[in-house]
């Protein structure tokens, strides 16, 4: 299928198949994404988007074409990405190092460090952990410029004019990546096979990932630091066997993340302040205070996910499968928009220089039961149907 990206930085892409919109578009407050992101059986897309997994040790990525909700529940109207991990393997030893050095256009270095060890245990227990560092150099600049605020009188002498100065610098947005990933293989008996994993990452940046054309070819003016930082641990259990001659798979995991940002929002707030709003920015004095803004958020996930499935053989000319599927999500937000020095009096109750705040906490709860039934009329001619039953349920309060 056709599949494309979006990215306004590490942390926060958006995944498209077939040209259909991935929900609200990364919108705290909009609907869940329409293209599903799994790691090995886990779900992995949150509420803004999909985890930005860095890609080691894999065995392989699918795309598959929506509508994928009979057998991928998880917001897979439009397709279904997975990412399919190396798993644990009794065969033997293995272990591997991969090491890179990089420069963007000629300036910045970057380097990236990965390793794998896959080690076997018993006849029936195998470990297997993989680990990863990255740093990417940047490529936008954040050039000296100034900014004129009006303050709605007859004086020019009355504006304020600042400077980013001291926040200027060239390749100001770079990012650095550790995470690392520990799988076990648990094989009892002949029939089943147990597989608990945990993952985790962190991803911190500096700077923004979009330039101001008329600024410069991948050139700002921005006035206040940018930054992000994104945490997030998963852990996750897979359990495979059979029952008598039917396949039984269960998948369950329990995601936390957690990202902090910082933006500089005075490229907006300059527009609706040079219409006269920036002399009501005062200070405790009464004075006028320095109207341009920046932007402090904290977005808090968490999302626990089951699934169950049993099929029949697949080497019959008629096979079934069916299960059942839970997801519960959750997502607190706190995005202040601020003004430093301003009067007490303007700021909201409680947090400081905040002129605009939101506090969000949204809970998504999703339940299905999914059946599929395939008849081979020909070696090579399949007929398939399948069903889906389905309830969400969703609250936002702030």
């Amino acid at each position: 299928p056709s599949v494309s990206f979006t990215t306004a930085g590490p942390g926060f892409g958006q995944v498209y198949m077939r040209g259909v919109a991935s929900g609200g578009d990364g919108n705290h407050s909009g609907s869940l994404p329409s293209v599903g992101v799994y790691l090995d059986e886990q779900p992995i897309s949150t509420i803004q988007g999909a985890l930005d997994i860095h890609v080691y040790d894999v065995a392989r990525v699918e795309a598959l074409a929506g509508p994928q909700g009979t057998l991928y529940g998880a917001s897979s109207q439009a397709g279904t990405l997975r990412i399919i991990t190396n798993k644990p393997s009794t065969a033997g030893f293995s272990a591997g190092v991969d090491v890179e050095v990089n420069q963007v256009d000629g300036d910045d270095m970057g380097h990236v460090e990965e390793a794998f060890v896959n080690i076997p245990l018993s006849d029936t227990i195998a470990v297997r952990l993989v680990g990863w560092n990255e740093e990417t150099a940047g490529y936008i600049d954040n050039v000296v410029g100034t900014r004129t605020y009006g303050r709605g009188t007859a004086d020019p002498s009355d504006d304020l004019t600042i400077s980013n100065a001291t926040t200027a610098s060239e390749n100001y947005n770079g990012s650095s990546t550790r995470g690392g990933r520990a799988a076990l293989r648990v094989e009892l008996g002949e029939n089943w096979v147990i597989t608990p994993t945990i993952m985790g990452q962190r991803t911190k940046t500096s700077g923004i990932y979009s330039y101001d054309p008329k600024v410069g070819d991948l050139e700002v003016t921005h006035f206040y630091p940018e930054a992000s930082d994104d945490k997030w641990v998963q852990a996750a259990m897979t359990i495979e066997g059979q029952i008598a001659n039917l396949d039984v798979t269960y998948a369950g995991s329990y995601l936390k993340r957690t990202v902090d940002t910082r933006q500089d929002y005075s490229d907006y707030s300059y527009f609706y302040d040079q219409v006269g709003y920036g002399f009501y920015w005062t200070n405790d004095t009464g004075g006028l205070a320095n109207p341009s803004q920046y932007i402090t958020g904290k977005d808090d996930y968490k999302k626990e996910s089951h699934e169950i499935r049993i099929a029949t053989p697949d080497d019959k000319r008629f096979r079934l499968i069916g299960g059942l599927f839970y997801q519960k999500q959750q997502h607190g937000i706190t995005q202040r928009y601020k003004i430093d020095g301003i009067s007490y009096d303007i700021e909201v109750p409680g947090y400081s220089d905040t002129i605009w705040l939101t506090a969000q906490q949204r809970i998504d709860r999703d339940t299905a039961a999914f059946g599929e039934a395939y008849f081979d009329i020909t070696p090579k001619l399949t007929v398939m149907g399948g069903i889906h039953f389905f309830k969400s349920d969703n609250s936002l309060e702030g």
